[in-house]
């Protein structure tokens, strides 16, 4: 006989059970929206809220006239997430991008399999044009994202002085590295929601920051005149066979630099693939022994001194003993009676050591620290070095006579530069520049404070000096391939034995021409120097027609006409 249960007492145990799973419920809940609410809204934002980097737009780098030489433009960033590409779609997403993207398959590939990651940049400086058509096929799991990229237009021009900016855009080296801050701006920032589909979902929540664009830089190049100055250079070291070569034009009046060339030189707009020599800005960065350009230096230090003047005769042997060795002029000659003009206009090195006799190691180191040796020159070039001025209590026997005619000191291209101009500027040394100016927040031109002016020598012995140099450049001077028809030029050369840390010791030839013009009002300076040319090694015939080739663009392209006067004759031989 069947017995029924006991209803109330079967409704009691669900009752309880049902209190139970409630109560276990309404805890939970009360974890979920009370204690770990806030952890929770976090974790979920994390998933939900994505924060993006708005790139700012990267000021430009101009000439003196305004003209483009680093720009920055509109660019797309092509990247996947491997996680929302169809697995059975892959091999057609990795055969499109790699034929638009001009990428190896097997690279896309191997990110699209990398599924755990939501964010893989395949490319980041792809023109809007090619990215629209990318974004056409509508292959899911590939985005876009609005960037820029850094544009050189003029390739190479000044690459050595620029510099280039990183993957990151930030400045590397050159200009772009040394005025980052002022260039690159402030990026900005925004939030979105996104859904499952990592799609904005729409009417939620955003925040944004603005980007702050970065400030332009104008530079005192002329963009002309550096374009002339980089193409007889490079036809010069390759002529020659030499290692490279550098130019500078300054103007003689405000110390600004308004070409600054080297070759060879990087393309920036594939500096990754040149090596790290042809990125270097040499015209600051290498340091040679000077030679015969250095003579001005030593004349003028006897000349404020008053122990010599440009007529003074000395009688030179071609060869001279200086403590334990015995130095010698370029060519072998019997004793001869020159003019100090014709020991400078025939490069005497038996002749300058003669004079610098007249005068104290001190004074003649003390002069070579007025002209700016031994030091950076203050023009705020990247990578200048100061060179190397040994101490006149250290200098040998033999140092005190090798420096007073440009061996044993080592300098840059830019500090001979500044020498000549100097003496062109009737003694007084303008700090040379490169920055004419910035843009400020509101895009307005500021232009930096005027270079410094400091006297080095008087301006009677400055007038003297040119004069001489004018005697270098005529037909009995070694600087005879400077002469630029129609106008006065003032110039000396120079041919130096290189060091070679290679071999350790003295190998190849530094020919090196600087001069200015119009000698008797002068406006414009430059040098060209030569870095071991294969072919032939003298300043006079090496580096003398690069010189006259680039004045003489220079002089038409700045409209500066001669003065209409003739050089005064000058004794080179007195009369027996």
């Amino acid at each position: 006989m069947l017995r029924l249960g006991n209803p109330a007492r079967r409704l009691r145990a669900a009752l309880v059970v049902m209190a139970i799973v409630l109560s276990l419920f309404a805890g939970r809940l009360v974890q979920l929206q009370g204690f770990d609410s806030k952890v929770l809204q976090a974790r979920a934002a994390e998933q939900r809220v994505r924060p993006e980097t708005l790139p700012a737009k990267r000021g430009s780098i101009t000439d003196a006239a305004g003209h483009d030489l680093a720009v920055t433009v509109e660019a797309r960033e092509i990247y996947v997430d491997p996680k929302d590409v169809d697995p059975a779609k892959r091999d057609l997403v990795a055969t499109t991008l790699a034929r638009e993207l001009n990428k190896p398959k097997e690279q896309i590939a191997a990110a699209l399999a990398k599924t755990t990651q939501r964010y893989i940049p395949l490319a980041r400086d792809v023109e809007p044009p090619r990215a629209k058509r990318i974004m056409g096929f509508e292959l899911k799991g590939v985005g876009v994202k609005e960037t820029y990229r850094r544009l050189y237009p003029g390739g190479s021009l000044a690459g050595g002085l620029l510099g280039f900016v990183g993957v990151d855009g930030r400045g590397l080296e050159g200009l772009e590295s040394a005025y980052d801050d002022i260039l690159a701006g402030k990026d900005g920032k925004q939030s979105v929601e996104l859904g499952a589909n990592r799609q904005r979902i729409p009417m939620t929540r955003s925040q944004r920051e603005a980007p702050v664009p970065g400030r332009d830089v104008r530079l005192t190049i002329d963009r002309d005149i550096q374009w002339a100055a980089e193409q007889a250079l490079d036809r010069q070291v390759n002529a020659t066979g030499a290692r490279s070569g550098s130019v500078i034009v300054m103007d003689v009046r405000t110390g600004q630099i308004v070409a600054m060339a080297n070759a060879p030189q990087a393309d920036l707009n594939a500096w990754q693939s040149a090596p790290a020599q042809e990125r270097a800005n040499r015209a600051v960065s290498e340091v040679f022994e000077p030679g015969s350009t250095n003579k001005v230096i030593t004349a003028a230090a006897a000349m404020e001194a008053g122990v010599v003047t440009p007529d003074t005769v000395f009688r030179v042997p071609d060869h001279i003993q200086c403590a334990d060795q015995q130095l010698r002029d370029a060519h072998p000659h019997k004793p001869e009676s020159l003019t100090f003009t014709g020991i400078l206009a025939e490069s005497s090195n038996v002749g300058t050591i003669m004079v610098s006799d007249k005068i104290s190691s001190q004074r003649l180191y003390d002069m070579f620290r007025s002209f700016g040796f031994g030091a950076r020159s203050g023009s705020g070039v990247p990578g200048e070095q100061a060179g190397l001025l040994p101490q006149w209590q250290t200098w040998s026997g033999s140092q005190r006579c090798t420096i007073a005619y440009g061996q044993g000191i080592s300098v840059t291209a830019l500090q001979m530069a500044s020498v000549y101009q100097t003496i062109a500027n009737g003694g007084v040394r303008m700090t040379p520049s490169i920055v004419a100016g910035t843009t400020d927040e509101h895009g307005a031109f500021v232009p930096s404070p005027a270079p410094k002016g400091t006297r080095v020598i008087s301006e009677a012995t400055a007038e003297k000096i040119a004069l001489m140099l004018e005697a270098v450049v005529g037909h009995e001077g070694t600087g005879e391939e400077a002469s630029i028809e129609g106008y006065r030029v003032a110039g000396k050369t120079g041919t130096a034995m290189r060091y070679d840390e290679k071999c350790a010791g003295y190998c190849g030839y530094t020919a090196t021409f600087v001069g200015f013009t119009p000698a008797d009002q002068p406006r414009l300076m430059a040098l060209a120097v030569i870095q071991d040319p294969k072919k032939d090694h003298y300043g006079g015939s090496v580096a003398a027609p690069v010189f006259k080739e680039v004045m003489t663009f220079a002089l038409k392209s700045r409209k500066i006409p001669p003065t209409g006067t003739k050089a005064p004759a000058m004794v080179l031989r007195p009369s027996e």
